[in-house]
């Protein structure tokens, strides 16, 4: 039951995210889809590349596709006025999306009895690889690699879930809910992990010299 929920969950959030974008970058109708479907199945496909799975494994997912481009559809045709702040809900849909593939993920390599290791991977690939395809098609830098913490969350639902500490429904939901707060926190709180930078400074004074021969009388 948790999967097929969390499966929905993620679908319509990254497919509504990836539209946003598409809308905000003034994409015509394909152009909206086309980023929104690349959202929602971009993470679960390079996921089961990784984890050896036959690429054709994606087009079993026929609801997923149709409740996807639902999901596109009416978001597509929601008056104007309604979503006038759809920066917060293009990160909202994200914090949900990525909450909801993490977990979806982990929960996928556990049942494949795949190591630790294994399932933190699909964790993170599965939660964020839609997000990175969908920002290099736009042309962004992706938001993994931005200041606010966000894959590392994903992480963690790997581990927690790898580990098999907490079994049952409840769990899964409740760690979901979790998981989207922190993400939600991060980029209110602009959480930042550690950075070290090599650019070296190449801002110096200018030096100035003066051509007027009043300066020199």
């Amino acid at each position: 039951m948790a999967w097929d929920v969390f499966s929905i969950i993620g679908t319509i959030a990254f497919a509504i995210s990836g539209a946003i974008v598409a809308m905000e970058e003034e994409y015509d109708l394909f152009g909206v889809y086309l980023l929104g479907i690349v959202t929602a199945f971009g993470g679960g496909a390079i996921r089961n590349l990784l984890i050896g799975l036959p690429v054709s494994t994606l087009w079993s997912q026929e609801m997923m596709f149709q409740i996807a481009i639902a999901a596109i559809t009416i978001f597509f045709l929601v008056p104007h006025h309604l979503i006038k702040h759809w920066n917060r809900w293009g990160n909202f849909t994200d914090a949900i999306g990525l909450s909801a593939f993490a977990i979806q993920g982990a929960m996928y390599a556990v049942s494949l009895e795949l190591p630790l290791s294994a399932v933190i991977v699909a964790a993170v690939l599965t939660g964020s690889g839609g997000g990175i395809v969908r920002d290099l098609l736009a042309r962004r830098k992706p938001i993994v690699l931005r200041d606010e913490i966000y894959a590392v969350w994903a992480a963690g639902a790997g581990v927690i879930i790898g580990l098999e500490l907490f079994t049952g429904d409840f769990f899964l939901y409740m760690l979901f809910i979790v998981i989207t707060s922190l993400r939600v926190l991060s980029y209110m709180k602009h959480w930042k992990l550690p950075v070290r930078t090599l650019k070296k400074d190449l801002e110096k004074p200018a030096v100035v010299i003066s051509t007027d021969k009043k300066a020199h009388r």
